[in-house]
């Protein structure tokens, strides 16, 4: 609610205020915001990661103490172990550097006009701080001139609004001047995002202290990326050149570590990545890479500490399978099942109401969902873990990115975890026809890994941009066939690449292929693949399956 005069000063109430209706912005402008990215894949994430990390300190602080330490203190940590993405690590920082500059002021006076301007300040060095390689024209000049602005205003005796809108007028010049700061945004006509939406705290101080109104959310859902700049991007990602997309993967993760091993922590870092973003401290950070190499970015935390829920996520195709899960999670109705004591339980990793119910049928006691993209937490695996009915507990992680999370389970609870390292979901449903329930975990482990391995997997999935491999060209569009060697069909159709992974990978020796129908697949394409099967291998039988998963329209178990 807007006050019917303006503030002098800002009271704890109202930096709660000021909380909320920042989240509230955030949500409104996502989609325009997300539509700023510069990423030439379908992530699109900044706006979303920013809002998410604003719900978590809006939860934090829903029961606090009207003072300001306290508020203080719960926009901190909620802002710290919320963060999302890039930019909602940088933002938590932002948030963390007001408040150390807040909380030890007087409740009875409040925050006056020469703290807001020192808190900035302190918030813009913070935010430096925490970056390894600061890029000007990002959220950081942004926040810098904004607070720059703002001190400027305050050594003139200025008011409250004063001095906000300075910072506003300051961080909105700023914003507008980030493509000549920053090539990348030049050339694809667009600002930064993570500058757009740390304008909107400015809104939402404005809004709160003197009535302002909010700008109001661009609803248009076009394109606002030049489309010569994607494909430039495009064309340099096929031909092996470094540009800002070709690091695939975002790892993200809690790091429970002595303060003085971080400077030697960021400097491995350094060396596998970019995008490197920690904040925290005391023996606690949030910890944010972009890299190929998802083993060496968990295990430089190995060596100075513990990492706790982490996530890695694919950056090219994050959003289609994060609307997916969250749609899923939303419909999906678990079977009827036995919550009767075994000696061990099997939790498993799975997308598809189809698969999830086959797994249930397979005797698996607890599902979390989650895929190649949406890569659950330790904390969600740990969750399903002590949920099951068994003191000996196997996890099916059903995807390579996966597993590393899953082998963090163990330190964390006094269950006995046992992770049976399973890349896809055909790997899962092999490994669990040599599960026993009445059998201790080490021994199913063992048997369960065997049965794995003695499946051939292969999946279909779309390419989403230009790109090459072994077998020549890969346009945006294609169909690729894949299995544990990697590319090995390259198709125009479904059908067509379909049919040329399953010359590659079904022998003389196999018996039985496993279809597995997701999004994308049809009655017809799945007839043609058991006539394909009947003509040119008349001894295998062929097992249909609908699961339902997202991205990849086959799955393909052959045994």
């Amino acid at each position: 609610m807007s006050p019917t005069t303006t503030l002098d000063h800002l009271a704890a109430r109202d930096l709660a205020e000021v909380v909320r209706g920042f989240r509230d912005a955030l949500r409104a402008h996502q989609s325009g915001i997300n539509r700023l990215n510069v990423y030439p894949v379908p992530d699109g994430d900044t706006g979303t990661n920013m809002a998410l990390t604003l719900e978590s300190v809006v939860t934090e602080i829903q029961d606090v103490e009207p003072a300001l330490a306290p508020m203080c203190k719960a926009i901190s940590h909620g802002s710290l172990m919320g963060a999302r993405g890039n930019s909602g690590v940088i933002l938590s920082q932002i948030l963390r550097g007001l408040c150390d500059g807040f909380r030890h002021l007087d409740d009875s006076v409040g925050i006056g006009p020469a703290d807001l301007a020192a808190a900035l300040t302190a918030a813009a060095a913070a935010a430096y701080g925490a970056v390894m390689r600061p890029v000007e024209g990002t959220i950081l000049t942004v926040m810098r001139e904004a607070a720059e602005g703002a001190q400027v205003a305050a050594d003139t005796d200025a008011t409250l609004v004063q001095v906000l809108d300075a910072a506003r007028t300051a961080g909105g010049d700023a914003l507008a001047r980030t493509p000549e700061m920053l090539p990348v945004l030049a050339e694809a006509g667009v600002v930064d995002a993570g500058g757009t939406g740390l304008l909107l705290l400015l809104d939402v101080l404005l809004n709160v202290s003197d009535g302002r109104s909010m700008p109001a959310p661009d609803e248009s859902e076009e394109p606002l990326i030049d489309p010569a700049f994607t494909e430039r991007l495009e064309h340099a990602h096929a031909s092996g050149e470094h540009d800002i997309s070709s690091l695939r993967f975002e790892v993200m993760y809690f790091l429970h570590a002595p303060d003085e091993t971080i400077p030697a922590f960021k400097d491995v870092w350094a060396g596998i990545g970019d995008s490197i973003v920690v904040v925290g401290g005391d023996g606690i950070f949030n910890c944010h890479i972009h890299t190929d190499d998802i083993g060496a970015a968990i295990e430089a935390a190995l060596e100075i500490g513990r990492p706790s829920k982490i996530r890695v996520t694919d950056l090219l195709e994050e959003v289609e399978e994060e609307r997916w899960v969250r749609e899923a999670a939303a419909t999906f109705t678990e079977p009827e099942r036995s919550h009767e004591p075994v000696e061990t339980a099997v939790v498993a990793v799975a997308t598809g109401e189809g698969i999830r119910r086959i797994f249930y049928s397979l005797g698996v006691q607890g599902i979390v969902t989650g895929g190649q993209t949406m890569n659950p937490s330790t904390a969600q695996l740990l969750e399903a873990v002590e949920a099951a009915p068994a003191d000996h507990v196997v996890i099916l992680p059903n995807n390579k990115n996966i597993i590393p999370v899953a082998e963090q389970v163990d330190a964390h609870t006094t269950k006995s975890v046992y992770v049976v390292p399973t890349r896809g979901i055909a790997e899962g449903f092999a490994s669990l026809l040599a599960y026993d329930p009445e059998a201790d975990g080490g021994i199913n482990r063992g048997a369960m890994v065997s049965a794995a391995q003695n499946v051939v997997a292969g999946e279909v999935t779309q390419a989403v941009r230009d790109s090459s491999c072994d077998l020549g060209p890969i346009k945006e569009g294609d169909w690729l066939g894949l299995s544990r060697d990697g590319i090995r069909a390259v198709g125009g159709s479904v059908e067509q690449a379909c049919e040329q992974l399953l010359l590659q990978l079904v022998g003389d020796d196999h018996e039985i292929v496993t279809i597995i129908e997701g999004e994308g697949s049809s009655a017809a394409i799945t007839r043609h693949l058991e006539v394909w099967l009947q003509e040119n291998h008349p001894a295998v039988s062929a097992e249909i399956h609908h699961g339902g998963q997202p991205l990849y329209p086959y799955l393909f178990g052959i045994e």
